[in-house]
């Protein structure tokens, strides 16, 4: 449904002009009004539309938001103790038993065998966004080009898919984005400089 790379998933063929919003599968019009909502939040910073290469492109959010519907599945069902993992993202709550919380390495961007903070909690959401992996893939959607003078922004909170595009977001803001998301309310953060 939101892959950028296969033709026929819902999201390219929104992004192609093929597909009406309102004709598109609920979850699709959940996950583009959070991004919505992520983009006015962000003044911009985060923008599913900034992409030439991709006219819509939700992946700043919508994994982290795959997380959080995967915990509420394992909610629903009785977990109370559980880890929820993707591509750096995870969502925890309850204890890595039979320790009573979670004790999360965030890896330093400039030393990968290295750890920069240890996050302990029982209940978070935890989202980090860099180019330490994947390369220069994220883009200041003002300016079109790689955010400069920092390596890692890591945003703690809740939600993770709203983590998830705050993380994204103030990494696009490059150095300036320090200052940003240390007033996020309700959220935590870690930029690496």
């Amino acid at each position: 449904i939101f892959s950028t790379y296969e033709p026929t998933s819902a999201i390219s063929r929104l992004g192609r002009g093929e597909l009406a919003l309102h004709d598109a599968p609920e979850d699709v019009r959940i996950v583009l009004g959070l991004c919505e909502e992520a983009r006015v939040a962000t003044k911009g910073y985060f923008d599913v539309r900034a992409n030439q290469a991709k006219p819509l492109d939700p992946s700043g959010l919508v994994k982290g938001w795959s997380v959080d519907r995967g915990a509420e599945i394992l909610e629903r069902a009785g977990a109370t103790n559980y880890a929820v993992y993707a591509g750096g993202d995870i969502r925890v709550s309850g204890g890595a038993l039979p320790r009573e919380d979670w004790r999360i390495g965030i890896e330093h961007p400039g030393d990968r065998r290295s750890v920069a903070t240890t996050i302990v909690s029982r209940s978070a959401a935890i989202a980090t966004s860099g180019a330490y992996i994947r390369g220069d893939h994220v883009r200041n959607p003002h300016t079109g080009k790689a955010p400069a003078g920092v390596l890692s922004v890591t945003i703690v909170g809740a939600s993770l898919a709203t983590a998830d595009a705050y993380a994204t977001a103030a990494f696009a803001m490059g150095e300036e984005g320090a200052q940003w998301a240390a007033g996020l309310d309700g959220f935590e953060a870690l930029t690496l400089l």
